[in-house]
C-alpha cells in the first residue's frame, strides 16, 4: 500500500516566504488556462450545486426601534432591514459540460504530489466522480469525505437530505501531502468503552464529518450563498498542505478556502467571477490585504 509523502515539522510558514491571499475577479476556466501546469500542491472546489435555482441570501441589520417590526428581550422592540442582497443562478442543462473542463484544468494545474478536492451534493457528485476516474485513473481516488449536518427543514415525502461529498484525488498516489499529526482530534461517541485516557485524548476522525452549517447569525456568516464552514476548510488545509504552500480555489464564494489558508500560515488564490462574492471576500480577508486582479478573457 502507498504510503503518503512525508510531511515536514509544522511551522508557521515555510522559511523566507511570506504568505499572501491573491483575489482574481473573472472566468475560472479563462484564468485556469492562463496558469502554469503542476502548480498548486493543493486545489480545493466548491462549484455550484446545479440545484436548478437560483441562490440567495439577504444580508440584514436589526437596530432598535419603537416601532419595530420585531420584539425582543424584555418586550424592546427592533427593525429590521435588508443591508444587500447577493446570488447567483444554479442551472444547468449539462453540468458535467460545465463542470468537466475546469476539472481537467484543475488536475493540470495540480502539483505531481497535489491533491483535488471537488465539494459537491448527492445531485452529481457520482457523475463528478466518473468523470475524475476516467481522466486521472480510479487508484487516484483516495476518499469521498461526508459532511453531515444537522439543521434545516424535514421533508414528508423522502429521507430528508443532509450531507455533502467531498471527492478527494491525487495525482501520484505515491506522493502526497497527508499530515496525520496535525489532524484534530473528536469525542468518542461511546467514551466508556475505550478508558479514561483514551477518552481524553479523542479519536482521529473517519471520512464522515459531522459539522454544524454556518450559524444563520453566528459572526463567521458572510451573507454570501451557500458559505462553507470554517472547520471543514480548516481540517482539509491543516492535513494536506504544508505550511507556506500556495492554495487554488476558483469556485472561491464566500473566501473560506482563503480564511482557513491565512490562518494556517498557507497562501491562496481565490477566483471568482461574481463582483459580490469578490467584495465579500475583500471585507472578510481584509486583515490579510489581499492583492485584487481584474482577469481579461
Amino acid at each position: 500500500m502507498a504510503k503518503p509523502a512525508k510531511s515536514e515539522k509544522a511551522t508557521p510558514q515555510r522559511k523566507g516566504k511570506a504568505p499572501f491571499l491573491r483575489l482574481v475577479e473573472g472566468e475560472a476556466l479563462s484564468y485556469l488556462e492562463s496558469l502554469d501546469s503542476d502548480s498548486f500542491p493543493m486545489i480545493y472546489v466548491d462549484p455550484p450545486f446545479n440545484t436548478g435555482k437560483r441562490q440567495e441570501l439577504h444580508r440584514t441589520r436589526t437596530s432598535r426601534d419603537t416601532d419595530g417590526d420585531r420584539i425582543g428581550f424584555k418586550g424592546q422592540r427592533y427593525r429590521t432591514e435588508t443591508v444587500s442582497k447577493m446570488g447567483y443562478l444554479d442551472s444547468y442543462s449539462d453540468y458535467m459540460a460545465f463542470l468537466g473542463p475546469h476539472l481537467e484544468q484543475a488536475v493540470r494545474v495540480m502539483s505531481p504530489s497535489g491533491s483535488l478536492f471537488v465539494h459537491l451534493d448527492a445531485r452529481e457528485v457520482h457523475y463528478a466522480k466518473v468523470f475524475l476516474d476516467s481522466l486521472l485513473g480510479r487508484d487516484r481516488f483516495m476518499n469521498e469525505i461526508i459532511w453531515a449536518y444537522d439543521f434545516g427543514g424535514r421533508s414528508r415525502s423522502k429521507w430528508s437530505s443532509k450531507h455533502d461529498s467531498i471527492l478527494w484525488y491525487v495525482k501520484d498516489p505515491k506522493s502526497y501531502t497527508f499530515r496525520f499529526e496535525d489532524m484534530d482530534r473528536i469525542p468518542y461517541m461511546a467514551p466508556g468503552l475505550v478508558g479514561p485516557k483514551k477518552a481524553s485524548r479523542g479519536k482521529t476522525p473517519t471520512d464522515v464529518w459531522w459539522n454544524t452549517i454556518v450559524s444563520t447569525v453566528g459572526k463567521e456568516r458572510t451573507g454570501y450563498p451557500n458559505q462553507k464552514p470554517r472547520a471543514i476548510l480548516d481540517r482539509l488545509v491543516r492535513v494536506h498542505s504544508n505550511p507556506g504552500d500556495t492554495l487554488l480555489d476558483f469556485f472561491a464564494g464566500s473566501g473560506t478556502t482563503g480564511a482557513a489558508a491565512w490562518e494556517l500560515g498557507r497562501s491562496a488564490i481565490l477566483v471568482d467571477q461574481n463582483p459580490e462574492a469578490i467584495g465579500v471576500m475583500k471585507e472578510r480577508l481584509a486583515g490579510a490585504n489581499p492583492e485584487v486582479l481584474l482577469a481579461r478573457d
